[in-house]
């Protein structure tokens, strides 16, 4: 099992789309309607919203590879990239997404600790990222990571408002 980490560019803007519909789409399409799933997915990824977050110079994007085939992506904030007001201090983890071919692997920790690593090397406090409330796996696995619930933001799904935790890891 061969595990390997690299930044995305924007040469990778078609492949960076393609993982991010069909994680999002298999993550969620089972609790939300099919209008507003086809609605956020043609909103978040299209290829200019896509290419203009990928030029955002405090956004970064990160492909796991699994035995050579992409098998997940990580999406990290700094500054003013953050979806919420967070601070200097802050990173925050926007997505984490693996295929739910290479889930059970380990790859989303891999994922998480690739994240830390970024935060640690930039002197960030913590990172925090938010999470919608009906995720119960993944509430779960950031919880076991010492991540802690501190709040709340609006997530809109299509036309449908839903509740994300924000979860914050202080870092030492």
């Amino acid at each position: 099992m061969a595990i390997n980490i690299k930044k995305c560019t924007l040469e990778d803007l078609g492949k960076l789309q393609e993982i991010s519909y069909e994680t999002f789409n298999d993550t969620f399409k089972h609790q939300n309607s099919t209008e507003n799933m086809k609605s956020y997915l043609e909103r978040a990824f299209n290829l200019k919203q896509l290419e203009k977050e990928l030029c955002n110079i405090s956004s970064e994007f990160f492909f796991v590879y699994f035995n050579n085939e992409i098998a997940g992506y990580l999406k990290v904030n700094t500054n003013e990239a953050q979806s919420e007001v967070m601070g200097d201090q802050s990173l925050e983890i926007e997505r984490i997404y693996i295929k739910n071919k290479f889930q059970k692997h380990g790859l989303g920790k891999y994922l998480l600790n690739k994240a830390m690593e970024i935060a640690m090397e930039r002197n960030k406090k913590k990172v925090w990222l938010g999470v919608w409330e009906k995720n119960e796996n993944a509430i779960a696995f950031y919880k076991k990571m010492g991540f802690v619930q501190t709040g709340s933001h609006s997530f809109y799904m299509g036309d449908e408002a839903q509740m994300d935790f924000i979860m914050i890891k202080t870092l030492i």
